[in-house]
């Protein structure tokens, strides 16, 4: 009996090492890259007054985003962040450039943006009311009970609106 006991604890010590770390890596932080920053050189060729929308394309690529209401300004934006485990993940550098373009697609200039530029924003409180009555979960699994029908399409006669009904009393 107490042989048996000596064998189990090697194999019971080898399952909680390989459990401790399983958990260690599970908190090992995971660093994000989003975006596609230009590099500076590339970014110094473009000129304000004489490059051209089609010569920013060409220069920097597709931008991430554009302006919302008009397409005068490309926003190319980088992001860093590092997330551990389950956690919110944490901005660790974020870095925009932003082409503003005049009327006839020329640039008007070039600005940079980073981390501290930016400013966090809280939404407001709420929610934006939609026309309707809210359904409780009961009233949402149950609502479509009985709204079935079993005739098909071949199984009822068709009527058609040319022949006249007759009307009883």
């Amino acid at each position: 009996m107490f042989r048996s006991a000596l064998r189990k604890i090697p194999l019971l010590a080898s399952v909680a090492v390989a459990l401790a770390a399983t958990g260690l890596a599970a908190c090992a932080p995971t660093i994000d890259q989003r975006g596609n920053l230009p590099e500076p050189d590339r970014v110094a060729q473009i000129h304000p007054g004489t490059t051209t929308r089609e010569q920013v394309a060409h220069i920097l690529g597709t931008p991430s985003s554009t302006g919302i209401f008009d397409d005068k300004n490309w926003y190319y934006i980088s992001r860093r962040t590092k997330q551990v485990a389950f956690f919110d993940p944490d901005v660790l550098d974020q870095q925009v450039y932003i082409v503003n373009f005049d009327d006839k697609g020329v640039v008007r200039g070039v600005d940079h943006k980073d981390l501290k530029d930016g400013q966090e924003i809280v939404p407001a409180p709420g929610a934006t009311p939609a026309p309707g009555r809210e359904l409780t979960f009961l009233e949402q699994v149950l609502g479509n009970v009985g709204r079935f029908t079993k005739a098909s399409s071949s199984d009822t006669p068709e009527k058609s609106s040319d022949t006249p009904q007759k009307i009883t009393q």
